[in-house]
């Protein structure tokens, strides 16, 4: 059985940092995309970011770009968002998914409950 656990969501003032974790059990974690989504209250989900499952390419939202970095350890089976310079926009809840490398919510078969992260101004 898949599980994806997020957590490292929380409170942050604007131009913080915080980072998320997304562990992943069972045995997809080294043959699978994984990106984050998030989605703010009222608003569709959207992509954060997307990291290839073998050569760590990444993508990321023109939103976020410069501010957030996704990575990877597959030691760990467990996927990182780093997000710098946050900004009150960036509040949501965020999820980890894991499936085809893709912008696209619809590539992903596995997804996370979500951690919500809330930036002050």
């Amino acid at each position: 059985q898949v599980q994806l656990v997020e957590s490292g969501g929380g409170l942050a003032q604007a131009g913080g940092s915080l980072r998320l974790s997304c562990a992943v059990s069972g045995s997809i974690f080294s043959s699978t995309g994984m990106a984050w989504f998030r989605q703010a209250p009222g608003k569709e989900r959207e992509f954060v970011s997307s990291i290839s499952r073998s050569t760590g390419t990444t993508t990321y939202a023109d939103a976020v770009k410069g501010r957030f970095t996704i990575s990877r350890d597959n030691a760990k089976n467990t996927v990182f968002l780093q997000m710098s310079s946050l900004k009150p926009e960036d509040t949501a809840v965020y999820y980890c998914a894991a499936g085809r490398k893709s912008a696209f919510s619809r590539e992903y078969s596995y997804w996370g409950q979500g951690t919500q992260v809330t930036v002050s101004s």
